[in-house]
């Protein structure tokens, strides 16, 4: 196994100054779920480690006026276990209940997920249906950038040399919104997602579509919302056949951005299943009428 130094930090201020130390390449560790990944290489990508874990401004997850904040090293099992999320952010629950076994949602971290930027991981569409923006810190000051800006595609984000990942930020959704998130793996759990699938929806008093979102993971480059989807939903009763419309336009959305490939044969009908169900959970319509 190569060697490699490790700290810990206590505090965002003494984070940065280790993270921005040029006799170092460091790298933030919170969950530390795919260090193992970087130290079976020959030679990792880093010189040292700087503990984030233990860090309470990187613990919060608090309401602010009409906006939430999550901390980039709150665990999954800590942010299932929010009584604030599974009031706002139902799809990001579930989103983190999906996430391998107890031990890993137990260590690993919501702003892990993000930095890594892995296609599949399961909290991406989830923060696309939220609207989240990241934080990011740094020596120099801090900035804010929309989701689909900081990941750039599959394991890049737009994170500089130095930088820290410190929270998340979204709007409160209204008031009466439902949502959800539908994973597909190869089987019912400890697996990696092939496709997943967030939405959230409400309806008016004339039982019309007023608010929608639907953003899949695992299927895009980076995570976005199918805005087309949503603007063929709204202002709309959600009829059996409707839904299966919005299946079929969120697989046609699909594979006008990646293109027809090997797996597509598979991923079309699979997502077009996805977004059917994911959209009736969020609707609250299990039995949906046809007229």
């Amino acid at each position: 196994m190569p060697r490699f130094d490790y700290v810990c930090a206590h505090s965002v201020a003494e984070a940065l100054q280790l993270l921005g130390d040029p006799g170092q390449v460091s790298r933030p560790l919170a969950g530390g779920t795919d260090v193992l990944v970087y130290v079976r290489q020959e030679k990792p990508p880093f010189d040292r480690l700087v503990d984030i874990s233990r860090i309470p401004e990187l613990k919060r997850i608090e309401r602010r006026g009409d906006e939430v904040s999550v901390g980039a090293a709150v665990t999954f099992t800590e942010a299932a276990e929010s009584a604030l999320l599974r009031e706002v952010a139902a799809c990001l629950v579930e989103a983190c209940l999906s996430v391998g076994g107890p031990a890993i949602r137990n260590t690993g971290t919501l702003g892990g997920n993000v930095a890594n930027a892995a296609a599949c991981a399961d909290s991406l569409p989830a923060w696309a249906c939220l609207d989240a923006a990241v934080h990011l810190r740094s020596l120099s000051g801090e900035r804010r950038l929309p989701l689909d800006d900081f990941i750039q595609g599959a394991n890049r984000t737009a994170l500089q040399p130095g930088e820290l990942l410190t929270h998340f930020t979204f709007p409160v959704p209204p008031a009466g919104v439902g949502a959800a998130f539908t994973k597909l793996g190869r089987r019912n759990a400890q697996a990696i997602s092939r496709l997943s699938m967030a939405a959230m929806g409400r309806l008016d008093a004339q039982g019309r579509v007023d608010y929608v979102r639907l953003a899949p993971g695992a299927a895009m480059p980076r995570p976005q919302r199918f805005t087309e989807v949503e603007a063929l939903l709204l202002g709309q009763t959600p009829t059996d056949e409707l839904l299966t419309a919005a299946g079929a336009k969120t697989a046609e959305v699909m594979i006008g951005v990646t293109g027809r490939r090997w797996s597509t044969e598979y991923k079309e009908i699979a997502i077009q299943a996805l977004a059917e169900r994911t959209l009736r959970r969020a609707l609250g319509q299990s039995k949906v009428s046809s007229c």
